[in-house]
């Protein structure tokens, strides 16, 4: 056969095809493994900046899992807000996935969608800061919501000691995004280290358990944090995500039983106290 024909071409075109597909198909397998291993150091290390002990000018990847030392993770059914061992392996529950599986999922009602979430899943971790003690210090709680491009995905903080005293005595402790699709310098200063430092021990409810953290144009209580410059509908946002995630349709039945939880372990154990 003739180098030059046609068919010799395309023959060799096809080979070269395959070989490529085969390369690249071995290349993502070969890989995935170490793309998994960094998909978890990421959101490590967002976890932590959220509870205020990773800074990236202070820290690096590799003292991510000495400080991960201190983070117990735990699976929580959201309905009850009780811990759940309802998987064998708790490692391969995946929350995102389970969000679009109906099987692991529901419907939330359009009234009470204020994050616009449309579908939440029915556990979810959380991610408890034991102090040098053991004692429960924060607890931090993956947050996602639609801000006016796209769902911001981050991890919020609760100081655990103002928790265990009461709802309206509840402090931030820190708030980070790590994925969104938000515009550059309006919804994207949602990266923003200056405005991420002005959650810091802001009050997330008042005495009743209503979310009362918002934002708005000039903050001027301990309820309020300033609003994105030209991002309103991004700023809305974040406060309706924080209502959900916050409220009783997300972590609320969870921080409850975690106050009562941290109030026992004050007291000695004491049901009574």
């Amino acid at each position: 056969m003739q180098r030059e024909s046609g068919s010799h071409i395309f023959k060799v075109a096809v080979v070269l095809c395959l070989v490529c597909s085969l390369l690249v198909a071995m290349s993502a397998v070969g890989l995935r493994g170490q793309q998994q291993a960094n998909k978890e150091l990421f959101k490590r290390k967002n976890i932590l900046a959220a509870a205020g002990l990773f800074n990236d000018r202070k820290h690096t990847d590799s003292d991510v899992e000495a400080l991960f030392a201190s983070v117990e993770k735990r699976l929580v059914e959201l309905d009850t807000g009780q811990y759940s061992d309802a998987f064998a392996d708790p490692e391969a529950y995946d929350p995102r996935k389970a969000s679009r599986d109906p099987a692991l999922s529901d419907v939330i009602a359009p009234e009470k969608d204020v994050a616009g979430v449309k579908r939440r899943e029915q556990y979810a971790f959380v991610y408890l800061v034991k102090d040098a003690s053991g004692a429960v210090d924060q607890v931090v709680l993956p947050i996602r919501g639609y801000g006016l491009w796209s769902t911001l995905r981050g991890f919020l903080a609760l100081d655990g000691k103002t928790l265990a005293r009461s709802p309206g005595e509840t402090r931030i402790r820190g708030l980070t995004y790590y994925e969104h699709g938000e515009t550059p310098g309006l919804g994207g200063e949602v990266d923003n280290p200056d405005w991420k430092a002005t959650w810091n021990n802001k009050r997330a409810f008042d005495d009743n358990w209503d979310v009362a953290i918002r934002l708005v144009k000039s903050a001027a209580s301990d309820y309020e944090v300033d609003a994105l410059a030209g991002a309103t509908i991004t700023s809305r946002g974040v406060t309706n995500m924080l209502r959900y995630w916050l409220g009783e349709v997300g972590f609320g039945p969870f921080l409850k039983n975690l106050q009562q939880e941290l109030r026992r372990a004050d007291t000695g154990g004491d049901k009574n106290a």
